[in-house]
């Protein structure tokens, strides 16, 4: 029998899901006390190689208010008892019916179906296709779009460094993809590309917003563009039939546009020494959006916008043009002091939920070396699923490179990319949704399995997701209904169908169908069971996820006190103690971890904005929203590996006990890669050891962790800072801030003998605060 630590991970790579905790408990009131909400992190789109995607249409129950999808879980032996009447779930392949054990509506298969047999099944009734997927052949094709959306308000080399990285990105696109081109500074400019001798745009003022209907009519787009017509069988496909003059494939202007993102020219308006060009960034994201919304509503397209610096003037804009007022930081948003916040986050925010509406997503590649704004425009990203990649300029390998993977294909030779994807999930009647945390919108969709009590994006059990890749993944929250006088029958299983509809890269619509089951238990007698199912992991990540979306809108000391109080009744509930007496508090191995992630979370960039500017948070908690469980568990605790002439690489500790002399340390945050070289490695390589052939071995050893370093570098999106410094550097601190602070200036000769670093820190160390938690734990006041 799998132990449970094997039975999650088989789950996450068959399903891309794993759950807080994999034994339910049976009541509402056990649920409660169990701290840790049911929820689980879902990975819609997981990359399975061997999941090849069936050519027809899924089965659904055929009660209205339930239209759940065949699965393998029908044809198992699962019973329900249902006013006295027990009700099993399961196929009958004579009378060619189904039971939904969703509603327990008995359903007739469709003709179809009529060969089936248990030794005849389809694809959707074997255990193997707990997470199936289908192609619907049915409907309109749409190409792929993607509108580049360019400031020209940069210095002549980042102007430069983006025009070619755009030019690059063309001979990536499918030759039917659609694309566009607005620049913007002082005034913005829609191109037109469908003129061959003669550069074309249409103008508009910088400080005017205008409406959607403004905009078509300017642009003269009188009605939305045809979708692709579907070819026969052996008939190469036919090109679309575009209306837009702004929109045109690919492959019939590659070198007219090459040609026009080649001139591009900076902003000619001039710029007075002590002012900040004069940059239109929320009117061009609005013509933006505008366009789309004429041309290709309810259609897959990316709104790529390249800015390097804060909006300056009209709707959206962040800072006034004089340098000499900086741009707003914590401490004026404490200080309700950030004059153009307010209004510019609304604007943006109606640009986002518009775009939500049409299935297209937003993304944001911001390269300056101060704030452009990202704060205010975070909801662009956020809230359509769009990519966020903020760097220092144009013209370095960190956003070159990273631009580059969003053209990156899979195996089959698709980008790794889907578009206007609605996720709806349904439960078994002992279960209510409460709500998602992640890239998505609320679609209002009320139901019997949707809770008044939200957590997250609630009050609906479907939601649109307009931009999807491979890792992005969703935190998605129940909640156990059965009361605690009636609970669920010892022996039964609670059932959950994540239905993932979406554009496929390839233009074909899709439906991905994830169906699991757990078992549920009664906390008072099988309390040991429960606890032996908790995934200490998953469970860290999605209260993590639970806490940056408080802190959003509230005090960062307040989520910090609500995190602390869930983890103290956490370790009340399942710590084996004597009352009052600390060091008798023990936590089972399921448990462990979970204080050090809860320690890690409280010190991170996404609760703490100390050191960070405003973009900096608002680009740190993006990513976390949306990475999945190795990569948030990574931004939660960094990884720390160690190279010496002892042995391997190996990870260590991530605390100051592991900074020593003569090691090489490489820690991975998810945001930096950092090599550090301890003080006596600094002193041999100065002295030119590794140039000397009797000690080839050190010379191997300084570039062990550069090639490790480079293999993160090459697999991460977005592409991670790469630090390289030593003992006594400036940059140091990277590393230095992040380790547990064990040996600090102030405890140093405390320690028998120096190991490790001393941290000028006044931070609590994790004994620090574990033992101060086992006090808390342990004591009858709490």
């Amino acid at each position: 029998m799998a132990t449970y630590l094997e039975f999650i991970q088989q789950n996450e790579e068959r399903d891309g899901v794993r759950f807080s905790w994999n034994v339910w408990p049976s009541s509402r009131l056990e649920a409660t006390r169990m701290v840790v909400p049911l929820a689980c992190l879902l990975t819609p789109l997981k990359e399975r190689p061997d999941l090849p995607p069936v050519q027809y249409e899924p089965v659904l129950c055929s009660r209205t208010t339930c239209r759940a999808i065949l699965n393998p879980l029908w044809s198992s032996d699962l019973s329900r008892e249902v006013n006295g009447e027990i009700l099993t779930c399961q196929v009958d392949y004579r009378a060619k019916l189904w039971a939904c054990n969703f509603c327990f509506q008995r359903n007739q298969f469709p003709p179809v179906y009529t060969c089936i047999s248990e030794v005849n099944q389809p694809a959707e009734l074997m255990p193997q296709f707990s997470t199936i997927e289908y192609v619907i052949q049915r409907g309109a094709q749409y190409p792929l779009i993607f509108l580049y959306v360019v400031d020209t308000c940069l210095e002549e080399d980042d102007l430069q460094a983006l025009k070619e990285s755009l030019q690059m990105s063309l001979s990536l696109l499918p030759p039917d993809a659609l694309v566009g081109l607005i620049t913007f500074g002082r005034m913005v400019q829609v191109h037109e590309l469908s003129c061959e001798r003669i550069s074309k745009s249409y103008v508009f003022r910088g400080t005017k917003d205008l409406t959607a209907k403004q905009i078509q009519d300017m642009l003269g787009l009188t009605k939305p563009a045809m979708p692709m017509q579907q070819a026969r069988p052996g008939q190469p496909q036919e090109q679309p039939l575009v209306s837009s003059r702004f929109l045109q494939p690919v492959h019939k202007i590659d070198m007219n546009l090459t040609d026009l993102l080649g001139e591009l020219q900076r902003d000619p308006w001039p710029v007075t020494q002590g002012k900040r060009p004069l940059r239109s960034t929320g009117v061009a994201l609005s013509i933006a959006v505008g366009l789309l919304e004429g041309t290709f509503p309810n259609t897959g397209a990316r709104i790529m916008l390249f800015t390097g610096g804060p909006p300056t003037q009209g709707p959206g804009m962040v800072v006034g043009d004089e340098l000499k007022v900086p741009i707003r930081s914590w401490h004026d948003i404490e200080k309700d002091n950030a004059r153009f916040m307010k209004k510019a986050t609304k604007h943006y925010e109606m640009l986002a939920n518009r775009t939500a509406t049409n299935g297209h997503c937003i993304d944001i590649y911001a390269c300056a070396l101060d704030q452009t704004g990202l704060l205010e425009m975070k909801c662009c990203a956020n809230l359509t699923g769009g990519h966020m990649v903020m760097g220092d300029s144009f013209n370095t390998s960190l956003f070159k490179q990273t631009f580059q993977k969003i053209f990156s294909k899979d195996f089959n030779g698709d980008f790794r990319m889907a578009f206007g994807a609605t996720l709806e999930v349904k439960t078994s009647r002992e279960l209510k949704v409460a709500g998602a945390i992640g890239p998505c919108v609320s679609l209002n969709v009320k139901g019997p399995c949707v809770s008044e009590n939200e957590l997250g994006v609630g009050g609906t059990s479907q939601w649109k997701i307009c931009g999807l890749d491979p890792t992005s993944t969703l935190g998605i929250y129940f909640e156990v209904v059965s009361q605690h006088n009636a609970p669920v029958p010892q022996g039964g299983r609670g059932a959950i169908q994540y239905v993932t509809r979406y554009q496929h890269s390839s233009t074909q619509r899709r439906i991905r169908v994830t169906t699991i089951a757990r078992n549920w238990a009664d906390a008072q007698s099988q309390l040991r069971h429960i606890e032996a199912a908790f995934d200490q992991e998953a469970a860290a990540v999605l209260m993590a996820r639970l806490g940056v979306f408080r802190a959003e809108s509230e005090e960062g000391p307040d989520v910090l006190r609500w995190l602390d109080r869930q983890l103290i009744r956490l370790c009340q509930k399942f710590g084996q103690y004597n009352k009052e007496d600390p060091t008798s508090f023990r936590l089972s191995d399921s448990f462990s971890l979970y204080p050090q992630f809860m320690f890690h979370l409280r010190r991170s960039p996404f609760l703490q904005v100390f050191n960070n500017s405003p973009d900096e948070s608002s680009y740190y908690r993006h990513h976390f929203a949306r990475q999945d469980l190795t990569q948030s568990l990574i931004m939660i605790q960094p990884i720390l590996y160690s190279y010496s002439f002892h042995g391997p690489p190996e990870p260590v500790l991530l605390d100051s006990s592991s900074i020593l002399a003569d090691r090489i340390l490489l820690m991975d945050t998810f945001f930096q890669i950092v090599i550090y070289l301890g003080e006596t490695i600094v002193q041999w390589r100065k002295a030119g050891y590794q140039d000397m052939p009797e000690y080839e071995n050190f010379r191997h050893l300084l570039q062990a962790p550069l090639d490790d370093a480079q293999e993160i570098l090459q697999a991460r999106f977005p592409m991670p800072r790469y630090i390289n410094t030593e003992h006594g550097g400036s940059q140091a601190r990277f590393l230095l801030s992040k380790v547990n602070p064990s040996q600090t200036h102030n405890n140093l000769y405390a320690w028998g003998q120096e190991t490790g670093a001393p941290i000028l820190t006044d931070d609590v160390s994790l004994q620090v605060f574990v033992d101060h938690l086992k006090k808390l734990a342990v004591s009858s006041a709490c």
